[in-house]
């Protein structure tokens, strides 16, 4: 029964499926800079555009408990760009469905209530078997599993996952900073 709960909340027990092969390229070999994505404006982006920087990766909701988490990730986003660290926004509504809009609604939304500048892509499956291969690619290198709204994946500049911060970490806590001051330093 308690998992049955939890499957409803859109948590699980079990850890994200052990990919080996995106594309038939062995996931050893592979790097966030293998994808392209489709960003919120509907363009195609080569995320290896970003090569060379620290990418903060955060799947994003308008009607989460979370969702104020906006303003101080734009805040960062703001402090650090600078220092070569880039945001990358990924709307996603496998959380008790809370980003139901499109995604015209969701940037109108982000930039009318939070200023947001940063990177946003179009909406995608961060969970469940309809998971977006980028986000197969993040759960798997870690086994961790995107436990709700605004978990975090910090990927180095060479494209590789370092670390997965939880949904209520926030984007300024000293641990994360530190993390991502340490791979900015590399």
């Amino acid at each position: 029964m308690f998992s049955g709960i939890l499957s409803y909340l859109g948590w699980s027990c079990t850890p994200p499926q052990k990919i080996t092969h995106i594309d038939n390229k062995p996931i050893d070999e592979i790097t966030v800079y293998d994808f392209t994505m489709k960003n919120i404006k509907g363009e195609e982006i080569p995320l290896s555009n970003f090569k060379g920087k620290v990418l903060i990766f955060v799947n994003v909701a308008s009607k989460c408990g979370l969702t104020p988490q906006y303003e101080e990730i734009e805040a960062f986003y703001k402090d650090y760009q600078s220092k070569g660290v880039e945001v990358l926004g990924f709307p996603a509504n496998n959380f008790l469905g809370q980003e139901p809009g499109k995604d015209e609604e969701i940037a109108s939304f982000c930039k009318e209530n939070y200023g947001v500048t940063f990177p946003m892509f179009s909406k995608i499956s961060v969970k469940g078997e309809d998971t977006h291969p980028l986000y197969q690619y993040l759960t798997s290198i870690n086994q961790e599993a995107v436990k709700w709204n605004f978990q975090k994946f910090l990927v180095g500049k060479d494209g590789k996952v370092v670390t997965t911060f939880s949904p209520k970490t926030h984007i300024n806590e000293k641990e994360v900073l530190d993390r991502i001051e340490e791979e900015i330093r590399k």
